[in-house]
This record gives structure tokens, sequence and C-alpha cells, in this order.
């Protein structure tokens, strides 16, 4: 049950697609609307920290869910899916690994550009270990923004997939990862 079996996905990799598909898209959300804030807003010193403690629980997550995903099986394709859609399936679970890296470590890389720690919810600081050069937190900041369209752009195209399977195609594709057998 808390394994992945070969018909469904365990309630570990169940736990971590659902709350970091969660924090990815409120994060995202955080993210348009933190820009929108002005200075005299409460949130506006508020929300930065909180962003960035929530992207310290995702690399955090990333990592666990990588060293997870090393040692637990995955189900069985569908019967049904042609070899082009698994290899395409695949890609994109992969995409979505590095996007996500890079996309935490471009937001780290915005905060040690000013020599700021990020500290994680009060409880620890992780430190600024290098300032690369004097625009960093800038060109960090630009490529944040960018690789987070990108992700949900990516997000979006899975949700597409999955809702194609599931009432489409009619396979069990989206319950293995309800952690259904269907």
């Amino acid at each position: 049950m808390l394994r992945n079996s070969p018909t469904r996905y365990g309630l570990i990799s169940v736990f971590f697609h659902w709350s970091m598909a969660l924090l990815l898209v409120g994060l995202f959300a955080m993210g348009l609307w933190m820009v929108e804030l002005n200075y005299y807003d409460n949130w506006y010193h508020q929300a930065p920290g909180l962003h960035k403690s929530l992207g310290l629980l995702v690399i955090f997550m990333w990592f666990v869910r990588l060293l997870w995903r090393l040692f637990d099986r995955l189900p069985e394709p569908e019967a049904n899916s042609p070899a082009w859609q698994q290899r395409i399936a695949k890609a994109m679970h992969q995409l979505f690994y590095v996007l996500i890296f890079l996309l935490v470590f471009a937001g780290y890389m915005i905060s040690t550009g000013e020599d700021a720690g990020i500290e994680f919810f009060g409880m620890f600081e992780v430190p600024a270990i290098f300032s690369a050069f004097e625009e960093q937190a800038d060109v960090a900041g630009w490529i944040h923004w960018a690789l987070s369209w990108l992700l949900m752009i990516c997000v979006l195209l899975h949700t597409s997939a999955a809702l194609q399977h599931h009432f489409i195609l009619r396979d069990r594709t989206l319950l293995k990862m309800l952690g259904r057998k269907g």
C-alpha cells in the first residue's frame, strides 16, 4: 500500500505527486500575486519569506521524492499506450525534475545575489554561499520567472494528458496516480 505496485502508485508516491503539485501551483500563484503588491501592503514584506520557505520545502521534497523513485518501481504502463506516448511521458517526468531543481536554484540565486541567507519558517537559515556576479539577483529573477512559466505550461500539458487518458481513452492512468486500481 505504501509502495508502488504494477497496477498503481503507492501512498508515498501519491503523497509526493499531489503535495508537490499543490505547492508548485500555489507558489506560482503566490509569485504572481507578490509582484502586484505595493510597498505599503503588509504582505509585501511577509510574502517573500513564506515563498522562500515553501521553495526550500519543495527542494527537500524533490530530493526525497527522487530518492524514493530510484528505489521504488513504477507501475506498468497501460496496455493500449503506444511506445511513443510512453517515451513522451518519461521525458516529461524527467523535465519536471530538471525544471523544479533549476527553478529553486534560480530562486536561491536571487537571495544569494543580495548576500542574504534564506530563513526556513524561522527555524534555521540556509546561508548565502556565493555571489557570482553583480547583477545576479536580476538575472536569476528573470530566469526564475521564465522557468516558473515553463513549469506551469508543462503542468497544464501533463494535466491535459491525464484528463485525456481518463475521459477520452478511458484507461487507468489517472486512477493509478490517485492510488486506486480502477
